[in-house]
């Protein structure tokens, strides 16, 4: 049995990245050679490429552009969720594309990072997406968060559990969803900053999100939270 477990954690997540710039592909490879729990074992310049090495390796997560020449990450997601439901995929994108991140996430993405997201970002998010939850990027606009929360169609996990707030937490997820940072809300509640990060870290873990920006999702989802 121990034998059992300690497989069990020393699993490789299998990844294939698609982004149709080299010098992108060439940083992220570098940069989870570092990471003893994530292998990409290939990668591709466009969708057709993405969709035929999927089918031939069978990864467990796909980080892919969306903007890609040939066939382009929106097609290739709806071809690999499609074939490969349990495949995790991730759309790459730029801090402008709000429109095409909601049109992967329909096609099937359970998670979306810009493409200057720091690595434990990056790894967090494989790690999200491999364990079947769905990751919104730390830098997810206000805007964005409405559209996701608003889009059924979009992946959302939700807990079965009726989920019970305290009313300091409530007060928190009001002020996250307002987009203050911890010490601004220490400020506001005359609570120090480690508390407010304790609030923070019991919610997310409540509502199984990864961020500040699953949790405003999770807010305007369950009508705890309404943008004017």
């Amino acid at each position: 049995m121990k034998y059992q477990l300690l497989m069990m954690k020393t699993k490789q997540i299998k990844i294939i990245l698609a982004d149709d710039h080299e010098i992108f592909r060439d940083g992220f490879k570098s940069m989870l050679r570092k990471q003893p729990s994530i292998e990409m074992i290939g990668e591709a310049a466009n969708g057709d490429e993405l969709v035929k090495l999927t089918r031939q390796l069978l990864p467990d997560v796909v980080v892919t552009d969306i903007k890609m020449p040939k066939m382009d990450g929106l097609e290739a997601a709806k071809i690999i969720a499609r074939e490969f439901p349990r495949i995790g995929i991730i759309a790459l994108s730029m801090i402008d594309e709000e429109s095409q991140i909601i049109d992967m996430m329909e096609a099937g993405a359970k998670g979306y990072l810009l493409k200057n997201a720091h690595k434990n970002e990056i790894v967090n998010a494989i790690n999200a997406v491999y364990d079947g939850e769905v990751y919104y990027c730390n830098e997810t606009s206000s805007k964005l968060s409405r559209l996701i929360a608003a889009n059924e169609k979009i992946p959302f996990i939700r807990k079965k559990e009726k989920i019970e707030f305290s009313d300091k937490e409530i007060d928190v997820i009001l002020l996250i969803c307002e987009q203050l940072t911890n010490k601004e809300i220490a400020q506001r509640l005359n609570l120090s900053i480690r508390t407010i990060e304790g609030y923070r870290d019991r919610i997310q873990e409540k509502i199984g999100a990864r961020n500040a920006a699953g949790i405003v999702v999770y807010a305007i989802k369950n009508n705890i939270y309404q943008f004017t």
